[in-house]
């Protein structure tokens, strides 16, 4: 019991930080800021032939082929017109054997950085089997709103549609 006890003790110390937040369809939404590569301006990416739509394509980051993956689909809101405010934020993923990868994720717009305590987390609800919340790593108030602090590794590398699209994404640039 005292072990289960300190696995949950540093895994709730674990969760505390600074975290990148950005907009998506009005919602805040946070990152770890150690993730977080750089943040660049909207620009267009390369096309990939069969992927999903939430896969914008790739961009050429100074010389690394970049795949860039719209979240407002992933999550499944709306598509907008990409405007000044929209960015890619560039993250660093690690998959379940520990290899990191570079990725852009387009937003709606950066908000802030926030120092969030362990203590201030809580605990995603449970929804039901109908809906997952498995890559929502907890939720934070921060000043008066309720910020959805992701675990984008998890995003990422725990569904197989989307690890399999990413994947082939970045294969068939390389083939070229």
């Amino acid at each position: 019991m005292n072990a289960e006890i300190a696995r949950a003790t540093a895994a709730d110390a674990a969760l505390g930080g600074q975290f990148l937040t950005f907009i998506l369809n009005g919602e805040e939404y946070g990152v770890d800021i150690l993730r977080v590569q750089e943040i660049k301006g909207w620009e267009r990416a390369t096309e990939i032939p069969n992927t999903p739509d939430y896969i914008c394509g790739v961009i050429n980051l100074r010389g690394t082929i970049m795949p860039v993956l719209e979240l407002r689909l992933r999550f499944g809101m709306e598509a907008i017109e990409h405007n000044a405010t929209t960015v890619i934020i560039v993250l660093r993923i690690r998959n379940d054997e520990g290899r990191e990868r570079t990725m852009g994720f387009v937003v709606d717009a950066v908000s802030d950085v926030y120092n969030i305590p362990a203590a201030e987390f809580q605990s995603t609800p449970d929804f039901g089997g109908q809906i997952r919340t498995d890559y929502v790593k907890g939720l934070a108030m921060i000043e008066e709103k309720m910020v959805i602090l992701l675990d984008i590794d998890y995003l990422v590398s725990n569904d197989d549609a989307f690890g399999d699209a990413v994947t082939a994404a970045v294969d068939a640039v390389a083939e070229v």
